[in-house]
């Protein structure tokens, strides 16, 4: 199989990113306008997950709430795109199945795994679904290179590639991280899926986002054993230079109201 070449994705730094916006996109810029940050400890259902996003996203296209970035772990779980194809999914019975509205394919979530659901409000951030996703490619690229990852998007391939040490095929890659989307009223729901330490064998059922010819991996598969305050510390820091808004903590009240973690 011959590879695409890689998009060049450039992180700009935060003066050039506000420079390009419109003036109104910049009233997010500041402390008391950007997304709030949400981090769950534990395991989060992902049910009651979904419940919550869908409930800040409405709350949000109302203009009653603040844009949200949530960060949070999920138990071992399949969840199916609005492409997901029957074949794809190679063992049913091994954990729970979930239909969701995102786009894509198949996904594994599970412990180990940094998921960030960004609830973002693109009326002000520009309408635009394509430069919304390469932004999202862009925060974990930059986010990645801070964690000792050089990542890359390609063309026929959703998500973040890295090259496969001492891979048999040439130009084998794997994926260390997905993207998934969805868009109501233009505010944003679902988002990310950075591989940390997960059992890689659970992606064995299914082909993950219907890709076959290449794998998978994770930061500690390669040799990068971070803890995930880190890689929310890097993916905070990239947030901010890659959508021109620092995140605040999100106020305890607000914090007190996510759904119940199960043990970890």
């Amino acid at each position: 199989m011959t590879n695409a070449p890689p998009i060049q994705r450039h992180a700009p730094t935060l003066a050039q990113q506000a420079a390009s916006q419109p003036d109104h996109a910049r009233v997010c810029e500041g402390g008391d306008d950007g997304p709030e940050l949400l981090v769950s400890p534990g395991l989060t259902d992902y049910e009651q997950a979904l419940a919550f996003m869908d409930q800040r996203q409405e709350a949000v296209a109302k203009g009653q709430a603040r844009e949200l970035v949530w960060f949070l772990q999920h138990p071992a779980l399949y969840t199916a795109g609005t492409s997901a194809k029957s074949d794809d999914l190679l063992t049913p019975d091994r954990f729970p199945v979930y239909q969701t509205g995102r786009g894509g394919q198949y996904t594994y979530h599970g412990p180990g795994q940094r998921v960030a659901y960004l609830v973002l409000d693109l009326n002000k951030r520009g309408k635009d679904v394509r430069a919304y996703v390469a932004k999202l490619e862009l925060w974990l690229i930059a986010a990645l290179q801070t964690l000792g990852v050089k990542a890359e998007v390609r063309e026929d391939r959703v998500g973040l590639w890295v090259a496969r040490p001492n891979a048999l095929i040439a130009g084998q890659e794997d994926k260390i991280a997905a993207i998934g989307v969805r868009i109501r009223r233009w505010v944003t729901s679902h988002g990310i899926a950075l591989n940390v330490a997960p059992d890689l064998s659970h992606f064995a059922g299914i082909v993950p986002c219907g890709i076959q010819d290449h794998g998978v991996t994770s930061l500690a598969a390669l040799g990068l054993p971070h803890e995930l305050a880190s890689v929310d510390s890097a993916l905070i820091t990239a947030f901010a230079d890659i959508f021109g808004t620092p995140l605040a903590p999100a106020p305890k009240p607000l914090q007190d109201g996510l759904p119940q973690a199960e043990a970890s």
